[in-house]
């Protein structure tokens, strides 16, 4: 799991200045990580969701200067080849950074969500987005509804929440 240390700590170097969206990323990889061994994932897919909890979002710093905006769009379309370099420079292989850049370019699309990593980072992420964007618990409710599917998701959701 060093290589899990090398990504955190240079996606720490890559939002140098930014500590919202370095402990954003920091809480989104703890709730995967516990969803994930909760869940009873197998090692390989335990270390492709924490690896992409922890890359998410990478695709914000250029989708701002770019396009003004940290829009989920503009996240996925900007996020793989940032993460593909960060990624390569670490020592990963081309498959396993093919997996990661899928899961980035899609993490704010909730449909055809088909498959456990995918699913875990998605929930991991609604769980921090929800607490940090204020959403209201009505609305924190429909998401509930709508895209969490884990039992250890859903259950971290009814105890973080209080429903």
């Amino acid at each position: 799991m060093s290589k899990i240390n090398d990504t955190i700590n240079a996606m720490i170097k890559y939002f140098s200045g930014d500590p919202k969206r370095i402990q954003h990323f920091l809480k989104v990889h703890e709730f995967a990580r516990i969803i994930g061994i909760n869940e009873g994932l197998l090692d390989d897919v335990q270390y492709l969701v924490e690896v992409a909890a922890i890359t998410h979002d990478i695709g914000i710093k250029l989708s701002e200067e770019k396009f003004g905006s940290a829009d989920g769009k503009y996240q996925e379309q900007e996020g793989p080849a940032e993460a593909e370099k960060l990624l390569r420079e670490i020592g990963y292989e081309e498959d396993f950074i093919d997996k990661v850049c899928f899961l980035i370019a899609h993490h704010h699309t909730y449909k055809g969500i088909d498959n456990a990593p995918f699913r875990i980072l998605v929930e991991a992420d609604f769980l921090v987005n929800i607490y940090e964007e204020h959403i209201s618990m009505e609305l924190a409710k429909n998401v509930k509804e709508k895209i969490f599917r884990t039992k250890s998701g859903i259950k971290i959701f009814e105890d973080m929440y209080g429903v």
